[in-house]
């Protein structure tokens, strides 16, 4: 019943910027934190940032830090990440996931639902 599609993924060079955004729909959206996970090939599901159930609190992985936004729009039902200053190890599939609860986790098993993930490509 709860759906997660991401988007805005694409091919950017170095030093370049995107924004993706997760649109949510099937439960209600303000009740729950959100994040985003990214996987390269051969790697293992990496935490990159979450916000809480309210959009007040928010962490970050140290390598994205003063780099990537994340930020919710519960008018929208719309999580999104903004990405400055792209590095080519930033190439990966992107995830969004709902929590289980309203507090942000970097934890992949505190987050129940996927998108389908988008693939993001930093060219050097």
């Amino acid at each position: 019943q709860v759906q997660l599609v991401e988007s805005g993924g694409g091919l950017v060079q170095a030093g370049g910027s995107l924004r993706l955004s997760c649109a949510a729909s099937g439960r209600t959206f303000s009740s729950y934190a959100m994040g985003w996970f990214r996987q390269a090939p051969g790697k293992e599901r990496e935490f990159v940032a979450a916000v809480s159930w309210s959009g007040l609190s928010t962490i970050y992985a140290d390598s994205v830090k003063g780099l990537f936004t994340i930020s919710r729009d519960d008018a929208k039902n719309t999580l999104y990440l903004q990405m400055n200053s792209l590095k080519p190890e930033d190439t990966a599939v992107y995830q969004c996931g709902s929590a289980t609860s309203g507090w942000e986790s970097r934890r992949d098993r505190d987050y129940n639902y996927w998108g389908q993930g988008t693939q993001v490509t930093v060219s050097s």
